[in-house]
C-alpha cells in the first residue's frame, strides 16, 4: 500500500471529507441539530466508524489472509452505507448544489481507491494470516490522525441521532389558541425561522394561510394546507384576508455591513411592505390588522438602560433599518388597519436563528463569551413570538410597538453560561471585542458588543403570559433536556 497515487487519492478524499463534515454536515446543513435526521445520523455514524477502521489499517497495518478478506468486506459495506445515505438524503432533505457535487466527487474518488486497492488486499489475502506494522512517515500519521477524526465525529453523530426525537417540536396548533377561529391570514417571509412555525401553527389550527414564498423549491418545507404565491399580485381583489404578517426580509446578520449590503436589507423590507400595502389598497375587503416585523435594534445602543415600548432611541444603522420599516408599514394605519410594529429580540430555537450558529461551536466545547460578556442579550423562544403575535391579532386594544422578547433579559456572560450548561460543555473561551471588530466592523458592534436590554411592557400589561420567561428552562427544552429531567439549577448569573 505504498502507492504514491493510492495515497494522493486517499488523501483527497480525507480533505473532501472534512470539508463536507464540517462545512455541510456542522455549518451550514447543522444536522446534528435537525429533529428529521435521525436516521442519516445514523448512517453517517457507520460510515465513519467503518472509515476510522480502514484508515488506521491501511495507514499503520498489512493484513493477511482472512484479514484481508474482511477488510474487503469492510470497503463493500462503506459502499452499501454511502448508497443507503445518498437515497436518505433525498427523501429527508434538500440538498445544496455544493454538498451534492461533493458526494458526487467522494464517490469518484473512493471508487478509484478501491480499483487501487482491492489488487493488493487480494493479493495479501493469498497469504498466511496475520498482520504486520508498517510505517509509511508522515502518511501514516496523517491517516491515524485522520482516523481519530472521523471516529470522533462518528460518536458524535450517534450521540445525536439519540437525541433527535426528543428535538421534534410540541404540537403547533395551540400557539394561536388566542385568535378567532377560521381567519384569513396572508404570512410573508413564510419559509423563515419564524414564519415557517407561524404557518405550520395557523394551518394546523384550521386557519386559511396564504403564503407568499420568494423561492418555490422552498415551499414543500411548509405544512399543508397552505396556499403559496410568489408574487402578491398573484391575490385576487376578492380573497378574504383578515390578518397579515409581515416578516419578509434579507437576513441582518449576514457577516460585514458594507454600504451595499445595508443598502439591500432595507430595501428587501420595504419592497415586501409596499407591495402588501399595494394589495390592501386592492383588496374588496380590508384586513383587520397587519403585525409588521422590525426589531430592538430600534432603541439602538443604550447600555444598561431598561427598555419599554416608551423609551426613544440612539442613532445606529440598526435603528435606521427599523425605523423605515417601521415608517413604511405605519401607512397602514391610514387604510384602517390595525398595525403592530413587533421589536424582535434574539429569537431561541435550533432549527434556524442567532442561536443556531452558536451550537456547534459550544457542543465542542469551543464556546464562550463576546468582548467582556457584559452586554445585554434580550432573547425570546420561537413559540412563545408566535403565541405572541396571535395574542396581538386577537388583542384590539394593541397597537405600535410591542417588545417581541422575554421579560427577563441576561447579559452576553450569563447568556454563554447557561447555553454551555444546558449543553453539559465548559464555556472558558473569549472572543476578544477587538478581534470581532476588525473582523466584522459595525455589525459587531451593534449586535455582538452592543445590546440592549429590553422589557416586554405591552405584552406583560395586556396579560401574555410567557411559556419560558427564564432563560436556563428554555434552553432545556429547546435543547430535549426537560424530557430526561435535566434542569438548569445551579448555573451562576454573571455579573
Amino acid at each position: 500500500m505504498n502507492s504514491y497515487l493510492l495515497w494522493s487519492l486517499i488523501m483527497i478524499q480525507i480533505v473532501m471529507g472534512a470539508f463536507d463534515t464540517l462545512y455541510h454536515h456542522e455549518f451550514t446543513e447543522r444536522l446534528a441539530w435537525r429533529p428529521s435526521q435521525g436516521h442519516e445520523l445514523k448512517l453517517h455514524a457507520i460510515r465513519n466508524f467503518l472509515y476510522a477502521l480502514i484508515f488506521i489499517v491501511l495507514g499503520c497495518f498489512e493484513v493477511y489472509g482472512p484479514i484481508a478478506y474482511i477488510l474487503i468486506g469492510v470497503l463493500a459495506v462503506e459502499v452499501v452505507i454511502t448508497l443507503m445515505d445518498f437515497v436518505e438524503e433525498d427523501m429527508s432533505r434538500r440538498l445544496p448544489a455544493t454538498e451534492r457535487i461533493n458526494h458526487t466527487l467522494l464517490a469518484l474518488n473512493y471508487g478509484a481507491i478501491l480499483v487501487l486497492a482491492l489488487p493488493v488486499l487480494l493479493t495479501w489475502a493469498q497469504r498466511e494470516t496475520g498482520f504486520v506494522s508498517i510505517h509509511y512517515g508522515l502518511r501514516s500519521y496523517m491517516a491515524l490522525l485522520s482516523a481519530i477524526g472521523v471516529a470522533v465525529f462518528g460518536l458524535r453523530d450517534l450521540l445525536a441521532s439519540y437525541r433527535s426525537d426528543r428535538l421534534v417540536p410540541g404540537p403547533a396548533a395551540g400557539l394561536v389558541a388566542a385568535m378567532a377561529p377560521r381567519q384569513g391570514v396572508l404570512v410573508t417571509g413564510a419559509t423563515g425561522f419564524i414564519g415557517k412555525r407561524l404557518c405550520e401553527a395557523l394551518s394546523a389550527a384550521g386557519h386559511d394561510v396564504t403564503a407568499l414564498v420568494r423561492n418555490p423549491k422552498l415551499a414543500g418545507e411548509l405544512s399543508t394546507p397552505i396556499e403559496i404565491v410568489t408574487s402578491l399580485n398573484q391575490i385576487a381583489p376578492d380573497q378574504k384576508i383578515d390578518v397579515i404578517v409581515n416578516l419578509a426580509g434579507a437576513p441582518i446578520a449576514a457577516g460585514r455591513w458594507t454600504d451595499s449590503k445595508k443598502r439591500q436589507i432595507i430595501d428587501s423590507r420595504l419592497t415586501v411592505t409596499k407591495a402588501v400595502l399595494s394589495l390592501v389598497k386592492r383588496l374588496e375587503t380590508k384586513p383587520n390588522v397587519l403585525v409588521n416585523g422590525s426589531a430592538i435594534g430600534w432603541y439602538g445602543l443604550r447600555g444598561d438602560e431598561e427598555l419599554t415600548e416608551t423609551d426613544q432611541y440612539t442613532k445606529c444603522f440598526s435603528h435606521e433599518l427599523c425605523a423605515a420599516w417601521e415608517e413604511c408599514a405605519a401607512d397602514a394605519t391610514a387604510l384602517g388597519l390595525r398595525t403592530i410594529f413587533l421589536r424582535t429580540g434574539i429569537v431561541l430555537g435550533t432549527q434556524g436563528g442567532a442561536m443556531t450558529s452558536m451550537l456547534t461551536p459550544f457542543e465542542f466545547g469551543l464556546g464562550g463569551t463576546m468582548g467582556n460578556g457584559r452586554q445585554w442579550m434580550s432573547w425570546i423562544t420561537r413559540d412563545d413570538l408566535v403565541r405572541l403575535i396571535a395574542h396581538c391579532v386577537a388583542n384590539r386594544n394593541i397597537s405600535g410597538p410591542v417588545n417581541g422578547t422575554a421579560p427577563n433579559p441576561v447579559r452576553n456572560g450569563e447568556f454563554v453560561a447557561r447555553l454551555a450548561h444546558a449543553l453539559h460543555r465548559p464555556a472558558i473561551f473569549r472572543v476578544p471585542a477587538i478581534f470581532l471588530r476588525l473582523l466584522m466592523g459595525e455589525f459587531a458592534e451593534e449586535l455582538l458588543l452592543g445590546g440592549q436590554r429590553v422589557i416586554p411592557a405591552k405584552a406583560l400589561a395586556s396579560g401574555f403570559t410567557f411559556l419560558h420567561p427564564e432563560l436556563g428552562p428554555a434552553f432545556d427544552e429547546i435543547l430535549g433536556n426537560t424530557k430526561q429531567g435535566v434542569k438548569s439549577d445551579g448555573v451562576p448569573a454573571v455579573a
